[in-house]
């Protein structure tokens, strides 16, 4: 303990993403000594790649629009498996969340009267995604930080949270290392605050980066929290597909927002051939009533922009009949609909991406996109007012929070998600924290333990960490992808626990200053835990529903639409049971009889 670096905080955030920095403004201007601690650098999080914009009914574009418009829209695109209250919440309180973020200094798009500015997205009846062109979540995470930095916490980049620690039943703090020396840093907190963000990396095609590994859903979970409908994994519609190197990079649902159509390898407009019985009696038939509703929103929408799981599925049915491009996706086409000056306007992201990575001209030609592990709706179960889990003293918000989403995310829902709950959850664990008289105590036999199992990837053995990563990824992407099957998951899962037994014989090489295959073997822990959530949830619920699919239960199960699927971590492994969804008031229940 005398060797190991400690700090003391009432209040420690794990994230320096939107929901991250949201938490520890709030922790910190309600009193509470505040630490923030970011796996990477500083503004490098993930947040910065939600692109399209931040869904709040402002009623900016369309006044018809309102928080109970907004609430409908997310629990329907959720196949109403969400939370009811964090749906509402949510829907009431991120117009409020979009102009703290002005005042704080965000330069959003403007109307021509000189409003914030909002576009089309998926699920959405109305334009309500307040945007800045299609670099949204960079604008959010440079308002936030610096919103942060000026209030004086502390912050510790390139630092790597490896467990929770417990006093009892409630948390006591985080073990920790700094990725640069690889020396152990402690952290003791009256309260912890998770906000890690996704685990598409345990999927071979994904949107997310580096840090995606589903630590935050590990360490909740070693930490004995509940976990909510893990076996719900949005993959994006549209990621891209070609060159292999860039596979899986996120293309922006914004390009259909602003107009781009999805099309096959013959031109067809195929997603008029995928309408579900749930939206088909507000989406349009034919192309000139898809197009129709650009101009006037009293007409039916466009298939297009179906809910992401629906488009997702359309596209892979497509590619899998023989009808995708080239290099295995579909066409995304906004060229022949728009101006060259208004794509380079609105999405000058999307433009510079393709032709700096891919050598293609949106404004000239379609873009080859594809399907792409995205976003996890499965997280840590938290309540609804205070974002606290089943833990005392420990808080979550965000992606590596459940409940909010449901089976299934609509765009522009997340970044609203990490304003709304990421002040909640700042504002509760605060209150929490300054309740008490003392911090929790630590245990230094623990810490010495787990300090030496940091280390014992250096000890010598024979398994290289990327190729355990490399088998993960591709048995959870062929095996518990797109579409499941019962035998394919059991497969799965006994290639995780022959990978688990492997990863106790890893060895690393080098010095341990900014080894990356010693990160890589840590973050393999977190990741195996995850797989096995996802697929055992998976498992369990025997039905299709959102972003779980299943070739041998197609159908929705009107008893699955009742339970969320829990699962713990016990002494014996991971269990896995159901439990009731919190009920729905009656007033709130007929706003979806109309």
């Amino acid at each position: 303990m005398a060797e190991i670096e400690t700090h003391d905080y009432d209040v420690l955030v794990i994230g320096a993403g939107g929901a991250g920095l949201r938490a520890a403004v709030e922790a910190s201007a309600t009193g509470a000594r505040t630490g923030l601690v970011c796996k990477s650098l500083l503004g490098k999080a993930h947040t910065v790649m939600a692109e399209g914009g931040i869904a709040a009914a402002m009623g900016n574009v369309y006044s018809e629009d309102n928080w109970q418009v907004h609430f409908r829209d997310t629990m329907r695109g959720g196949k109403m498996l969400n939370n009811w209250r964090m749906a509402q919440l949510h829907a009431q309180e991120a117009p409020a969340r979009v102009m703290e973020l002005e005042e704080w200094g965000a330069l959003f798009d403007r109307t021509e009267d000189g409003r914030i500015l909002q576009r089309d997205f998926g699920g959405h009846r109305y334009a309500r995604l307040a945007h800045v062109g299609d670099r949204t979540g960079l604008e959010m995470i440079r308002t936030l930080q610096q919103h942060a930095v000026h209030r004086g916490m502390d912050v510790y980049q390139e630092v790597t949270v490896n467990r929770l620690l417990k006093d009892g039943d409630r948390i006591s703090g985080a073990l920790a290392y700094y990725r640069e020396s690889g020396r152990m840093v402690l952290f003791r907190a009256k309260a912890v605050i998770l906000a890690t963000g996704g685990l598409g990396k345990v999927f071979a095609i994904t949107s997310n980066s580096w840090e995606g590994t589903g630590d935050g859903h590990s360490l909740a979970m070693q930490a004995g929290a509940d976990m909510i409908d893990m076996e719900f994994v949005q993959f994006h519609p549209t990621g891209m597909v070609w060159p292999p190197s860039v596979r899986g990079i996120l293309v922006t649902e914004g390009v259909r927002g602003d107009g781009g159509t999805l099309k096959n390898a013959s031109g067809e407009r195929f997603m008029f051939n995928y309408i579900p019985s749930m939206f088909a009696a507000e989406t349009a038939d034919t192309e000139a009533e898809a197009d129709a509703w650009y101009e006037d929103r009293t007409k039916r929408r466009t298939p297009d922009l179906l809910p992401r799981d629906e488009v997702a599925r359309a596209i892979n049915s497509e590619v899998k009949a023989g009808r995708g491009t080239p290099h295995g996706g579909v066409y995304l086409d906004i060229a022949s609909r728009r101006s060259s000056e208004y794509i380079k306007r609105r999405l000058p992201s999307m433009y510079h991406q393709f032709m700096q990575l891919a050598g293609v001209d949106i404004t000239a030609g379609p873009m080859e996109v594809g399907p792409t592990a995205h976003y996890a709706m499965g997280g840590v179960k938290v309540d609804a007012e205070t974002a606290a889990t089943t833990v005392p003293g420990l808080y979550a918000a965000g992606e590596v929070a459940g409940g909010m989403h449901g089976s299934n995310r609509l765009g522009g829902n997340s970044l609203s998600d990490l304003v709304v709950f990421g002040r909640r959850a700042g504002e509760a664990a605060a209150q929490y924290a300054l309740g008490l008289s003392t911090l929790p105590s630590v245990s230094e036999g623990e810490i010495a333990e787990r300090s030496a199992a940091i280390l014992k990837p250096f000890d010598g053995g024979k398994e290289n960490p990327y190729t355990l990563h490399r088998e993960l990824q591709d048995a959870m992407q062929e095996e518990v992808g797109i579409i499941r099957t019962n035998s394919e998951m059991q497969s799965a899962l006994g290639k995780i626990d022959n990978l688990r037994e492997r990863l106790g014989h890893v060895q690393v090489e080098g010095n341990i200053q900014y080894n990356p295959g010693w990160h890589l073997a840590l973050d393999m822990e977190h990741m195996l835990l995850v797989a096995e959530a996802i697929t055992r949830a998976a498992v369990e619920r025997k039905e299709s529903r959102g972003g779980h699919t299943r070739d041998d239960f197609p159908g929705p199960n009107a008893d699955f639409g009742k339970v969320n699927v829990v699962v713990r971590h016990t002494a014996g492994g991971l269990g896995v049971t159901q439990e009731p969804l919190p009920q729905m008031p009656d007033e709130l229940k007929k706003l979806f009889e109309e």
